[in-house]
Parts: C-alpha cells; structure tokens; sequence
C-alpha cells in the first residue's frame, strides 16, 4: 500500500470582513507620495515591515507609522513578521533628523512612533528614542508626537530617562495578548507583567500624559480573558486601548502562532462598550484594528473625555 504524502497546513478562508482593497482613484497619489517620502528619507515604517493590513488606507490618507532603531529586533515574538537579530547594526546617528525631515514634508498634525526591541544596547534603546522625539517635536513643534515603545527589559530607569520632560502626548505600549498565552505567543523576555508595569510606572511619571495599549485577539483566548486583561490595564491608568484580529503573518506552518478564531465585528463592538464602561478615555475595537489604528482620532478623544 503506498503512503500518501501528508497534507500541507491550510489556512482557514478570510471572512468578508476582513477583505481590504487597495487604493484607487484619488487616494493613489497620496499613497504613492507617501511611499515616496518614506523611501526618500531612508525611514523603515511598520506598516511595511509588520505587514499591516491596514497600509493602503492610512498611506492613502498621508499617514505612517514610523518605526526606529533599525527594522530587526532582538526578539522573536511568534505573531510577529519583524526580523529578528541578536546583534543588530547600531541605531543610526542621523536618524532622528531624517524622522523630523519626514514629518515636515508629510506635514502631519499627529504622528506615531514605533521601535523595535533593542535588548542589544545598555539602555534597552532608550537614548536613542528620546533623541528622534525630540528631533521631530524641535522641527514640528505643532505635531502630537506618540511613542509606541517597547519595555525596555523592564528597566525604569530607562524609562524615566525616555519620558522625563519629554514632549510627548501619548505613551504606547503593547501588553499584546492574555497573560495566560505569554509563554507561547512572546518572547520570553517579555510578559504582561513587566509591560504592565512599565504602563503604570510611565503613568506615575507623567500624569499629564495619555497611556495606551492594545491587544491581539484570535491567539487562544477566551472572551473573559478579554475582559479581564481590559480590566487590568484600567487599573494600571491605562487610557487607551485597541483591540484587533490576529493575522499570521507567514505561511501555514513556519514559527508563526495559527489563528485560533476569526471574532466577528459585533463581538469587537461588545468589547469595545465594554472599555468605555471600563473607563477607557478612547477605544478603537475592530478586526482591521492595529494599535496605531487612527491614532490622532484616539488622541483627540482623549482629551474630549477630560
């Protein structure tokens, strides 16, 4: 009897919902301005290097997420497509005016800045993010600035050199998934704990500024954990929160975590009337969401909320 060969893993069809077009009529010069000032400065976004599903509309629209500190990150998240190196190359010098460059031509009244991990380097990074903030605030003084950061291996010290003065208006950063899946999804490094303490601990510093963070859902949780989770970042004066499908970057058996559920939009809904009853000053809930998801529109309702 002849053996056959085993089946490939397939992955499970998209639901309608989550079927993105790409830009036509008149959002395609936006989109290719963008990618132009993008390629042009030498910047690396996370749009492109985490692959989000969301690319066409914000580019369309003149937005970007910026992401610093080089595109490969030390860590080997097993939901993320960012390239992961032990010792990648150092932070370039001249970044942070390229970054401030960007932001003036885009003329963008909110942008978001996002890092990737840096266990490499003695400050977890930390210098050299302040220093791109503050570029981009010096030529742009009129530009909310949002930090999407990482946790600095839990260093507050680092955190305090990040935050302390600086002109920010939001500090982000991602507790990613339930506590309980941290040992399958996270690196090892990193755990909803320290993250979460590192959102209370910006928050202690800096009590003017708005905090914010965003979780991935389709990973193995249950609805409650959802909650819960919510509920914790609450208690640690967490203002913001977005909450969006999980979509495994790679292809049906590489490192990347299998989604376990596709979660309909009134599911996201509930959730999302959820955190205002929680009270979340801003919450963007929906299968396309990603934690940079309309940014500015979360910011300016957080400040309609105080």
């Amino acid at each position: 009897m002849t053996n056959l060969p085993s089946a490939k893993p397939t992955r499970p069809r998209l639901p309608e919902w989550l079927r993105r077009q790409p830009p036509s009529g008149g959002g395609l010069p936006v989109f290719n301005k963008t990618l132009n000032v993008v390629q042009t400065n030498e910047l690396h976004t996370v749009c492109e290097e985490a692959r989000c599903p969301n690319i066409h509309e914000c580019w369309a629209s003149g937005d970007a997420t910026f992401m610093v500190a080089g595109k490969e990150c030390t860590r080997g998240c097993r939901f993320c497509s960012v390239q992961t190196l032990k010792a990648p190359a150092a932070p370039e010098a001249d970044e942070p005016h390229k970054l401030a460059d960007a932001v003036e031509r885009m003329r963008l009244a909110h942008v978001v800045i996002t890092v990737v991990n840096r266990d490499d380097l003695p400050d977890g990074g930390a210098d050299h993010y302040r220093r791109c903030v503050q570029a981009v605030h010096e030529r742009c003084p009129h530009t909310t600035i949002e930090l999407l950061g990482s946790d600095l291996a839990g260093d507050l010290a680092a955190l305090e050199h990040l935050l302390t003065d600086s002109p920010l208006s939001v500090f982000a950063h991602n507790v990613e998934c339930v506590e309980r899946l941290d040992g399958a999804i996270r690196d090892p490094r990193a755990s909803f704990g320290q993250s979460l303490a590192v959102l209370a601990h910006a928050k202690q510093l800096r009590p003017d500024m708005v905090t914010k963070s965003s979780l991935m859902v389709g990973l193995g949780e249950t609805d409650d954990e959802i909650l819960q989770a919510m509920r914790r970042l609450r208690e640690a004066q967490v203002d913001l929160v977005t909450l969006g499908q999980y979509l495994a970057p790679g292809r049906p058996g590489e490192r990347f975590v299998p989604v376990d559920r596709y979660v309909p939009p009134t599911t996201f809904d509930a959730w999302a009337d959820a955190a205002r009853e929680m009270g979340f000053k801003g919450v963007a809930s929906g299968p396309l969401v990603r934690s940079s998801y309309k940014a500015g529109e979360l910011l300016r309702a957080a400040a309609i909320a105080d």
